[in-house]
């Protein structure tokens, strides 16, 4: 039996919207309610892991999330956080996207946006202050 899943919410803790993060490694971190996040592996039902999406749009189709595709990751061993590394400076999106162990989003589409700013770390060289 499938999770009734207008109980289950899926939101990204961090970071936030609007944010401004410096330097080019951003570490999000999520939370859930209404669901057991449980390891893919684990195959349990009733369960689901986290998969983000950075600046790629969410498909929005009950078929598994691919693996291997630049800007999707798999959080399959019921991580709740995860580091991104080198994200270029700029405007960023990710999508938080709640998934069964097939790594099938759940009906109805369970997921978070938040919208953030990466900006160059300043420069370490200590000779430029005014």
């Amino acid at each position: 039996k499938k999770p009734e899943t207008s109980d289950v919410t899926v939101s990204i803790t961090s970071p936030a919207n609007g944010d401004t993060v410096s330097g080019s490694a951003v570490h999000i971190t999520l939370d859930a309610t209404g669901i057991e996040i449980a390891p893919a592996a684990d195959a349990r039902p009733e369960t689901a892991h986290h998969h983000l999406y950075l600046d790629v749009d969410f498909p929005e189709v009950e078929s598994s999330i691919p693996m291997g595709v630049a800007g999707v990751v798999h959080l399959g061993q019921a991580q709740k956080e995860y580091h991104w590394e080198n994200v270029t400076p700029g405007p960023h999106r990710i999508i938080a996207v709640l998934a069964d162990p097939g790594h099938i989003p759940l009906p109805p589409w369970v997921t978070d946006t938040v919208n953030f700013v990466v900006v160059a770390p300043p420069p370490s060289d200590s000779t430029t202050k005014k």
